[in-house]
């Protein structure tokens, strides 16, 4: 029995491992989705197996209950509020693993008054260390995402430093309670030391960097179910810990180049502070607006048009029109395609997964790296819903708070639309110098209502 379930623990690793791997590019996520899917089945069912302290018929009455609630709210959430959802299931997981070792601790010390090995205390320390900075950030990532406390950073005089105190502290508490694991006081403490250093370590970050925060606490959440594995002596929830904690770190790396940020600023928290510009600091930009008339001629002539997407995209819900956009666009041998930011959104991937949702093809999703070359040879851009992810700021102002970042060179194309609800800045709390250019357009509007519009128009052209 014991082999079989070793072998299962194995085919759920592969699956795991090739599941993460598909997740890699857009047009295998699904797939890669499923498997993984299929390797949590395999290992759930394989854990089941070695039950004998609490019965089947609890543990899948509790599986019924947390299904229910999961469906409840998956059902309910819009598009828009994915981030929100993505943080909750962050911070859960995190919370999952610090109950899961604290259990085992309680279990083995205070009931059986078995002593701990090196290997499991340090798990043990590190799951509950872990696990509650993960529940209470990714608490205040919900918080902040979903409008229930201020978006913008809060800081505070001495916050470093009281942040590096309470970091000594845990350890100091991790050492204690593992040398005197008779007295739980002492992780009761350094449980409390980390919920609040969740706390003290997310507050300090803006709107703008919530898509690397989500990605840091992903793999926070991984690693905090790795320490978990060990713990349990479970090599599949190692395995799959290591995997969620490694690949969330290559995402945060990755997030903070898009961002001209380093990792360690990430992992020391308080990045993201919003610039404050001083009135009468900012030029007034002059702006040109369109109609949607004259928008449906400029796609109709044109010959190449990239499409950039931001969150008022999503807000708008706009996916769908895009869809037939492109649907026309196509009809007239237009080579029509979407340059995607890697921080586009408010998470990792929240573009490409609303694209997708559309139905649109996978392969006209381009990242910022292999379209930025193209914009200069482009007739059209339409820009949906961003702003500082396009913002030519970032490359000619060295005095703009996002200067060094990363930015799609839309400002580089023959003509350029921006499609927006009024002239509000973007997180970055700074005017976007690109509606001011020559070759910028301003269409007004909600993007879904005015893009359908454009639609409307070039099927009668």
């Amino acid at each position: 029995m014991n082999i079989l379930i070793q072998l299962a623990y194995l085919l759920a690793s592969i699956l795991f491992i090739v599941g993460i791997k598909m997740l890699g590019k857009t047009k295998d996520a699904r797939r890669g989705n499923l498997y993984s899917a299929l390797a949590m089945f395999v290992a759930i069912l394989a854990t089941l197996a070695q039950v004998e302290m609490i019965s089947l018929v609890d543990i899948f009455i509790c599986i019924l209950i947390g299904s229910a609630i999961g469906a409840f709210i998956a059902n309910r959430v819009e598009m828009t509020q994915m981030p929100e959802m993505v943080a909750l299931f962050n911070g859960f997981g995190g919370l999952a693993s610090l109950s899961v070792v604290f259990a085992d601790y309680w279990l083995n010390t205070q009931i059986y008054s078995y002593s701990l090995d090196s290997i499991t205390g340090t798990s043990v320390a590190l799951g509950i260390f872990i696990g509650g900075i993960t529940f209470t950030g990714s608490m205040i990532a919900f918080l902040k995402l979903n409008g229930r406390i201020s978006g913008n950073a809060i800081t505070f005089s001495g916050q470093h430093l009281l942040n590096l105190v309470l970091f000594l502290a845990t350890i100091v508490f991790a050492v204690v309670g593992m040398l005197d694991q008779a007295e739980p006081m002492y992780l009761y403490i350094l449980i409390g030391l980390s919920l609040l250093l969740g706390i003290l370590t997310v507050i300090p970050i803006g709107g703008a960097d919530m898509p690397v925060v989500i990605s840091l606490l992903n793999s926070y959440s991984g690693m905090a179910a790795c320490m978990t594995g060990f713990v349990l002596n479970n090599n599949v929830l190692i395995i799959s810990g290591a995997l969620v904690g490694a690949s969330g770190i290559i995402l945060t790396k990755i997030m903070c180049k898009a961002m001209n940020r380093s990792l360690v600023n990430v992992l020391l928290g308080g990045f993201g502070q919003t610039a404050v510009v001083k009135g009468g600091e900012e030029e007034q930009i002059v702006v040109r607006e369109v109609g949607v008339e004259e928008a449906a001629m400029l796609f109709d002539s044109a010959s190449s048009v990239i499409i950039v997407p931001g969150y008022g995209m999503a807000v708008a819900q706009a996916q769908h029109i895009m869809n037939e956009l492109s649907e026309q666009c196509e009809k007239r041998n237009i080579d029509f395609r979407f340059a995607i930011h890697p921080v586009a959104g408010r998470m990792p991937g929240h573009m490409n997964v609303l694209l997708a949702e559309a139905n649109i093809s996978y392969d006209k999703m381009v990242e910022m790296d292999q379209i930025n070359d193209d914009f200069a040879n482009t007739d059209l851009v339409l820009v949906v819903g961003a702003n500082d992810v396009v913002n030519p700021a970032a490359r000619t102002n060295p005095n703009s708070p996002i200067y060094g970042m990363p930015i799609l060179n839309a400002d580089k194309a023959r003509t350029v639309i921006v499609c927006k609800r009024s002239m509000g800045k973007g997180y970055a709390g700074i005017e976007n110098e690109l509606f001011g250019y020559p070759n910028c357009l301003m269409l007004f509007g909600d993007a879904k209502q005015t893009i359908t519009k454009v639609v409307a128009e070039l099927k009668e052209i």
